[in-house]
Formats: structure tokens, C-alpha cells, sequence
């Protein structure tokens, strides 16, 4: 039995999952366009489907946002669904780097930078912070937009100042780490309430990751999650800049640096951030062509949907996934 979304989406295959709800592959039936579908039972606990769906409303209009089709609740032989129907994307940067032997060369951080710095900054611009920072929530386009890197997983993102006067929230303590530890601020670990300083410092994070292939807190065993953050937060907080930096351009700790000396409510100064990657990228004769890494692995990399996920247990994506550690 053919099963539709929204009377004009046939539902497909399965093609990865998320900390919330089931992707699956969809087909616009009217013209064959393949689309992503983010489903969640209706009878979930935490529903975070119905807060996903407002904020990429409100973020629709800009690059590397995907574009909504249709939202809603339908109804099938397995129960009751909230979907959201938005474009079919290609694999995540996570996917990507394992492709590439988990290292990316310094062209490709730098390209990827410049993409997510803009990213974060619209998102911030729309009084929102994203809170889930990491290669994961970073997809490729699909064909010609095979070269522009998505945000995706707004399940956590927060409205950080009231969108009309602009009054910052209020700055608070004993808050419970929100996000994935690998990538989260110090202040996160600290139970700081977070703002738009805590996804710049985790976009560093990821960048070191993506040129040194780890971190020094991954890996580290414990018996409870709560042991295991604990020992992540006191690792990364044990390890200086300079050490984490060690071997890589001086532009990276300069970064660091920067975001760590952010001031809660303090806007940060995104242009001056992708100018400092920009420069290091003119003295290296890097130009950002879109020629990153994973196009020499040739055209499966970046056409294939991301319901083909590179190896099992991979959660690729076409509308997004939010992973554990």
C-alpha cells in the first residue's frame, strides 16, 4: 500500500535515524523530486518535531538553510506521525571525514570555516543559538549545490534575546550540559547558561578535529555519562590552546583565544573571524574553489543522498540527526 505525505509526498525507504524520530526518503509525486522526511511519532514524550518545524520556518530564505515543503501530522497503519517534508541533502561532514581517512587538509578547514562561520551568523541574526555544534549537523548539497555546506538539527537551537527589542536573555549558572561533549564550551561543561560565544568555541572544535582527525577528550572511558562529561570537561579544560593548536597555522589559537574571551551577551565579530581564515588561506595560496577533499574521492561522495550511508551504524541524514558522545 502506497503510503503519502501532505496528499503530494509518497513515502520511501528508511534512510537513517536521529536522537529523535526516523529519516526517510520521500518522492514528490507530481514532478519525481526525491525529498527528506523527518518523522516522530505523535506520542513521543519530549516531542521535538513541532519546535524543529518553527524554527526552519523562520530561518527559510538564506544558503544553507533547507528548504521546507510541508509540515504536519498524518496518520498511517503504525500510528501517528508529526512529519516534516524539506529538501533531500547529501552526507554530513562526519560521513565525509571518514571517507577521507579522518583528516582534512588545511584547504578544506578553511573552506568549511568560512561556510559555517556565515551559517552561524544568519542563524544568530534570527536570535538564535544552535546549541548542537558538530560534523554531524553539517550536510553537503546534492548536484549543483553539491558544494554548499547546510546547517541542519535545530531541535535544541534557543532564542538567546527577544527577536523585536533585542534585550539579551539573562545570564545563568547550574544549567545542565546541553549539546554533545565532544564539541561543547567550557562554560557548557560549567553549567553556564550558553550564548552565541558557546557555538563559535564548539566551530573550533570541530575545525581541530577535522586537522588533527581527534581530540584529546575522545576516547575516554568511565562508568556512568555523567563520569564520562566529567573527566571530557576536565581534560579539555586541562589542555591549553597552544598544546591543542600545536602544528596547525597561529590563526587557530588566535580563534580560540577570541571566543573564549567573549563576554556573555557580547556579539561576536563573525567577519573579523573568516577575514583571519581568509588571510591565512591568501598566504598559503589557497583559494576557495570548492575543490574540498572529498571531490577527489569523485562523484559518489557528494551525489549520493544521504540515505547511503558509508557504513553501517552512520547516521547520515537528508534531514538531519543528532548524535550521542
Amino acid at each position: 500500500m502506497e503510503l503519502r505525505v501532505g496528499k503530494k509526498f509518497r513515502l520511501g525507504k528508511k534512510i537513517g535515524s536521529g536522537s529523535f524520530g526516523d529519516i526517510y526518503l520521500g518522492t514528490n509525486v507530481s514532478t519525481g523530486e526525491e525529498v527528506g522526511m523527518k518523522m516522530e511519532s505523535t506520542k513521543t514524550k519530549h516531542p521535538q518535531l513541532v519546535y524543529e518545524a518553527k524554527l526552519y520556518r523562520l530561518l527559510q530564505g538564506a544558503v544553507g538553510i533547507p528548504y521546507i515543503r510541508w509540515y504536519g501530522v498524518e496518520t498511517f497503519p503504525q500510528g501517528s506521525f508529526n512529519v516534516l517534508v524539506m529538501d533531500l541533502l547529501g552526507y554530513s561532514l562526519e560521513d565525509l571525514f571518514n571517507r577521507c581517512g579522518r583528516r582534512f587538509s588545511l584547504k578544506t578547514v578553511l573552506m568549511i570555516a568560512d561556510q559555517v562561520l556565515l551559517r552561524l551568523e544568519y542563524t544568530h541574526s534570527k536570535s538564535f543559538i544552535h546549541r548542537d555544534i558538530k560534523p554531524d549537523n553539517f550536510l553537503i548539497g546534492l548536484g549543483r549545490r553539491s558544494n554548499i555546506i547546510y546547517v541542519i538539527d535545530f531541535g535544541l537551537a534557543k532564542r538567546y534575546r527577544d527577536p523585536k527589542t533585542h534585550v539579551h536573555i539573562m545570564y545563568r549558572e547550574n544549567k545542565h550540559l546541553t549539546g554533545t561533549p565532544r564539541y561543547a564550551s567550557i562554560n557548557n561543561h560549567l553549567g553556564i547558561e550558553q550564548s552565541r560565544r558557546d557555538d563559535l568555541e564548539s566551530l573550533g572544535y570541530m575545525f581541530l578535529y577535522f586537522l588533527r582527525g581527534s581530540l584529546p577528550w575522545q576516547g575516554l572511558r568511565a562508568n556512568t555519562k555523567k563520569q564520562k562529561y566529567q573527566k571530557i570537561m576536565e581534560k579539555k579544560m586541562a589542555t591549553p590552546v597552544d598544546l591543542l593548536c600545536k602544528g596547525f597555522p597561529d590563526e587557530f589559537r588566535i580563534y580560540f583565544e577570541y571566543c573564549r574571551a567573549l563576554r556573555f551577551a557580547d556579539k561576536p565579530d563573525y567577519s573579523y573571524l573568516r577575514r583571519l581564515f581568509k588571510d591565512l588561506a591568501l598566504r598559503n595560496e589557497i583559494e576557495y574553489d570548492g575543490n574540498f577533499d572529498w571531490r577527489t574521492l569523485g562523484a559518489a561522495a557528494e551525489d549520493s543522498p544521504a540515505g547511503e550511508p558509508t557504513r553501517p551504524g552512520d547516521e547520515a541524514a537528508a534531514a538531519g540527526a543528532a548524535g550521542a558522545e
